[in-house]
């Protein structure tokens, strides 16, 4: 297994665990997603599909479909992140109805909550993906 295939491993392995923990947390633990949960959920799922097949043919071209996805989708985690941590963010996000984006589930060690997780999963999907790129270059 080369290095590219590696790193592609790990992206769509981040994907799948990011994709099976929202589904978790909103199936089994009953938390209801906001606004901008949905968004982020918009982002990850088709990654697991996406980095899915290029892992199984080991392409690492898939890397130019998957991170607009990626980027975009830890933007928005960075977003919903600052919402939840950062008073003068509150009503920056669109939640409008229903839960609102500045809640938290979870709350680990007083930081770690749900958005963080995400953007942590998505920021080490793009490291992947870079990576993959650059092995594949060498």
């Amino acid at each position: 297994m080369t290095r590219q295939s590696l790193f592609l491993y790990a992206a769509w392995l981040l994907a799948l665990i990011s994709t099976f923990g929202s589904l978790y947390f909103s199936e089994v633990a009953g938390y209801v997603p906001c606004e901008m949960c949905w968004y982020q959920r918009i982002a990850m799922y088709p990654l697991v599909v996406i980095l899915g097949i290029a892992t199984f043919r080991s392409d690492a071209g898939i890397r130019l479909y998957a991170l607009p996805f990626s980027i975009i989708g830890a933007v928005l985690a960075a977003l919903h992140y600052a919402e939840q941590k950062i008073p003068a963010f509150g009503g920056a996000t669109p939640c409008a109805d229903g839960v609102p984006c500045s809640a938290e589930y979870i709350n680990w060690f007083g930081f770690i909550t749900i958005p963080f997780l995400a953007l942590i999963a998505f920021a080490l999907i793009t490291i992947c993906l870079l990576f993959a790129r650059q092995s594949s270059e060498d």
